[in-house]
């Protein structure tokens, strides 16, 4: 496209050579004093018009000088003086107006001179008058080009005021997301760290109690111990991110994180969120297929914020049921699927809430597809097809 655009002016100029070349050609024909020599002078003369507008002085000086030849030698009248009108335009556009006066100056001088002296039997006046019209001509061509480059400029200044405007408004909004992503990370800094702090401490000091005394440690209280340790750790990443207002991408980027933001959960910690379901009761089973390999790091957390909501949702909604987790590496999109045997049917569904809401954001997101609905032999089925090529515009996403 940009080639085209290139070679539009150029195609434009040809044209308007050919033009001018072909009405010249027509006053050769037409004048018995025309020679090959006039022939010549035209032919340049039109042909110097194809640089008008990317080297105007050249075609200024060209057209002037081969239409004085021809002017001299044959007389053909006022059509000679269109190339040098062209070339007069195309100077004065680019805000050149030494030259451009010189050269009209001489044009009609030299032509207003020959005519007087080739032509002593003619009517003076009527000479007169023919170069007093090209006068005219030759000063519109040059209020044409002045107007031209004023208006350029004029519209070069709106697109840089535009421009500019459009930088502002940007910078205004990214200083307003800034401001509020440090007030979220202050309101849960104040609140939902000191709330999870402590649940961790407590949870600690309970499980170091019934080790001082030999009990049994409850399995559900060393989950609650394991849960409030990763919600620190991942709220603490969280925290890192919405406070980083530098470039992801700079060069003082911890070398041990994607792009300067703190590493978050992933199917690496599969493992982990399935025994801490397991610790609460809920019977799990997970199943992967496929060659395991690395996954964008926008992929591998989605799959693992989808399978932990999955689970708490069976945990919390099904009442006692089982839950499977299957994991599918394919060659073109990761496959992530949970399954319950719940009392969830098609009769009777339950109402999506924000964990359902999330998800189909997180998917949709990645350009993936997600179904989330019960099964028909009972139970609830949740399945996410997220596609391994990430849009480019998420490839700094959100890590929680």
């Amino acid at each position: 496209m940009s080639f085209v655009r290139g070679w539009r002016p150029l195609a434009m100029d040809a044209a308007l050579a050919v033009v001018v070349g072909a009405m010249l050609w027509l006053t050769v024909v037409v004048n018995p004093s025309a020679g090959t020599i006039d022939f010549v002078a035209v032919l340049i003369g039109s042909a110097a018009l194809v640089g008008w507008r990317r080297a105007p002085l050249v075609p200024l000086v060209v057209s002037t000088i081969c239409m004085l030849v021809y002017s001299a030698h044959a007389q053909p009248g006022p059509p000679v003086a269109f190339p040098v009108l062209v070339a007069v335009f195309g100077s004065v556009r680019t805000g050149r107006r030494l030259l451009p006066t010189l050269a009209g100056v001489v044009f009609l001088g030299t032509t207003l001179a020959v005519n007087l002296a080739k032509a002593p039997g003619g009517d003076p006046q009527a000479i007169v008058q023919n170069t007093t019209l090209l006068l005219g001509w030759f000063l519109a061509a040059a209020v044409m080009g002045t107007v031209t480059r004023h208006r350029q400029a004029y519209l070069e200044q709106a697109e840089q005021r535009a421009a500019e405007a459009e930088r502002t408004r940007e910078e205004v909004a990214r200083r307003r997301a800034g401001e509020e992503r440090l007030r979220i990370a202050r309101e849960l800094h104040d609140s939902l760290t000191h709330c999870i702090s402590v649940i961790k401490v407590q949870a600690g000091v309970a499980v170091h109690l019934a080790r001082k005394r030999g009990d049994e440690v409850p399995a559900s209280l060393l989950a609650i111990q394991e849960a409030s340790g990763d919600a620190m750790r991942e709220l603490r990443a969280t925290l890192e991110v919405l406070r980083d207002t530098d470039d992801r991408d700079g060069p003082e980027s911890d070398p041990g994180q994607e792009g300067g933001v703190p590493a978050a959960s992933g199917l690496d910690r599969l493992d982990d969120l399935v025994d801490r379901a397991r610790s609460t009761g809920l019977p799990a089973t997970v199943t992967v297929s496929g060659r395991r390999r690395e996954l964008p790091a926008e992929v591998d957390r989605a799959a693992y914020r989808i399978v932990q909501e999955a689970l708490t949702n069976v945990s919390r909604h099904a009442g006692g049921a089982a839950a499977s987790v299957r994991i599918d590496y394919g060659g073109d999109e990761l496959v992530v699927q949970v399954d319950d045997d719940g009392t969830a049917s098609a009769d009777a569904p339950p109402a999506p809430g924000v964990g359902l809401l999330g998800m189909r954001e997180r998917v949709t997101a990645l350009g993936g597809r997600l179904r989330a609905e019960p099964r028909a032999e009972g139970g609830f089925t949740v399945r996410a097809e997220l596609p391994l090529r990430v849009p480019a515009e998420l490839a700094m996403g959100d890590p929680t």
